[in-house]
């Protein structure tokens, strides 16, 4: 069954910014032969633009796009990204790397923190993370990568020059690029699809398929289709941002800092040529005002710009794609920047959008898998996101007292008490965040099993200890052998390829 029967062939994207050009990239580049792209866009309407710190899939993504990693990081002013730094989440003075790699080796029945788990009731002193090379060398301030090496990395990438980068690209690929201002949404009386958008200039452009990218306003899928809207706030109680950029005053960390604050947290995300820096807060608890003073007073160099302030909404759409209105990026939802997975979503749903393109006509049958998998998505990222906030012993003040006694869904609750009481983590195919992320999490945030799998019994207490070890010694000699991350980078920006 289908909602029109009419052919997707024009397609029109609202909005630039990372959604709209990684869009519209994306749709040119792998399947613009059949399809007319535009994007509409208004350097009159300010980006967020804030969304500086990926995930490791990204580079899945660019490749997709062909594009050359060197010549990616020399433009968008790019650093490498091994994990992300938390402090004072768990406990005040405490902190831990949640970073991208595998940590240890496991067996078929049992993962790899079981063991760690019973050489620690033994007396061992390394952390958890010492068997990870991805965490050490985030440690170390160290970086490598060749096309025979495995290390699991992410960018800190400037999202203004990622957008241009894109757009250039897109460009390449035939979108047109229309400046210009939404002023009108026309529907079809009789099947509710849009049909087109008039511009204030009085342009009409008509479309058969159209994206929504106008970030937190909706413009499309909510401004004309109403499709409604799932909170999230009673679960993620940050509803506010101020963001600062800063001068570069160090060698950039390969890493991604995450510090709580009194109602919130600040990021530091380190670039080539300056520092991205902003406090997510809870506007219940502080005011602007104070949140604006708070960041200012914990900035490690000067800032270049003024501080922005923004409000948003936590939750998502009630459907990502209605009718003949795809949203993606902040229109389809927004489950906050804590593990850095604004960019990722746009890219998922992209990449979803594409593998359930319709072949001929729009189908119902596309549009309700696209709606299913999109929730599924959603609810799992923020179930990770929520567990920052829940697993803390901190009560030193009203926001943290709340975070620690708010309501989770019974999704979580349930893997918190499987991993308090038997140190397993399971989890569908699907999900974004694997074994090592949810246990390095929550043995950060103060949450150590009572038992650990049987199975680790089967081995010696001798052959546990030589295991250890000898897994320890290897991360050791890995991170050693590693260039720092800012001598890496130079050589990396001269264009020469990185083979040793």
């Amino acid at each position: 069954m289908t909602n029109s029967n009419k052919k997707v062939q024009k397609i029109v994207i609202a909005g630039g910014g990372s959604a709209g050009w990684m869009t519209a990239a994306a749709l040119s580049k792998l399947l613009g032969k059949n399809l007319d792209i535009c994007l509409i866009e208004s350097e009159e309407i300010g980006r967020i633009g804030v969304g500086e710190a990926t995930i490791p899939p990204i580079r899945v993504f660019n490749q997709l796009l062909g594009i050359d990693e060197q010549d990616f990081m020399r433009s968008v002013q790019g650093t490498f990204k091994l994990g992300i730094e938390f402090t004072n989440w768990g406990a005040l003075g405490d902190d831990y790397i949640h970073s991208f790699g595998t940590t240890g080796k496991e067996c078929w029945a049992a993962e790899f923190q079981h063991f760690w788990l019973k050489g620690k009731q033994q007396g061992l002193t390394a952390e958890f993370g010492d068997y990870c090379v991805e965490l050490q060398a985030a440690r170390a301030g160290k970086f490598f990568s060749s096309k025979d090496s495995s290390l699991n990395y992410a960018y800190h990438i400037d999202a203004g020059l990622y957008a241009k980068y894109l757009h250039d690209l897109s460009i390449k690929h035939g979108v047109q690029h229309i400046e210009g201002i939404i002023d009108d949404v026309s529907i079809d009386a009789q099947n509710g699809h849009i049909t087109s958008v008039t511009l204030k200039d009085g342009q009409l452009i008509k479309g058969d398929l159209f994206i929504d990218c106008t970030g937190f306003s909706a413009r499309l899928i909510e401004g004309a289709l109403n499709t409604g809207f799932e909170s999230y706030s009673h679960l993620l109680p940050c509803d506010a941002a101020v963001a600062v950029q800063t001068e570069k005053s160090a060698e950039p960390r390969p890493y991604t800092q995450s510090m709580a604050r009194d109602s919130g947290w600040q990021w530091r995300i380190p670039l080539q040529h300056r520092v991205g820096n902003g406090l997510v807060y809870c506007s219940r608890f502080i005011s602007d005002k104070d949140a604006i003073a708070s960041l200012m007073n914990n900035l490690e160099s000067p800032a270049i710009t003024e501080p922005r302030v923004f409000k948003y909404k936590t939750g998502r759409r009630l459907k990502g794609w209605n009718k003949n209105c795809v949203a993606i990026g902040l229109a389809s939802g927004f489950v906050e920047p804590v593990e850095s997975t604004a960019l990722h979503m746009i890219m998922s749903s992209i990449l979803r959008l594409m593998k359930l393109f319709p072949h001929d006509a729009i189908s119902h049958a596309n549009i309700n898998e696209y709606n299913k998998q999109t929730k599924e998505e959603m609810e799992r990222i923020r179930d990770f996101i929520i567990l920052h906030y829940k697993a803390t012993s901190r009560d030193d003040t009203a926001f943290w007292r709340y975070c620690q006694n708010m309501e989770i869904p019974a999704t979580l609750s349930h893997r918190i008490e499987l991993f308090k009481d038997t140190a397993c983590v399971c989890l569908t195919e699907t999900e974004l965040f694997r074994i090592d992320s949810w246990t390095q999490v929550m043995l950060g945030q103060g949450i150590i099993p009572k038992h650990y799998h049987q199975i680790v019994d089967n081995m010696s207490d001798t052959e546990l200890k030589r295991f250890l070890a000898g897994l320890k010694q290897m991360v050791d000699k890995q991170v050693t052998q590693m260039p720092y991350h800012q001598q890496f980078i130079d050589q990396y920006s001269k264009s020469v390829p990185i083979t040793e």
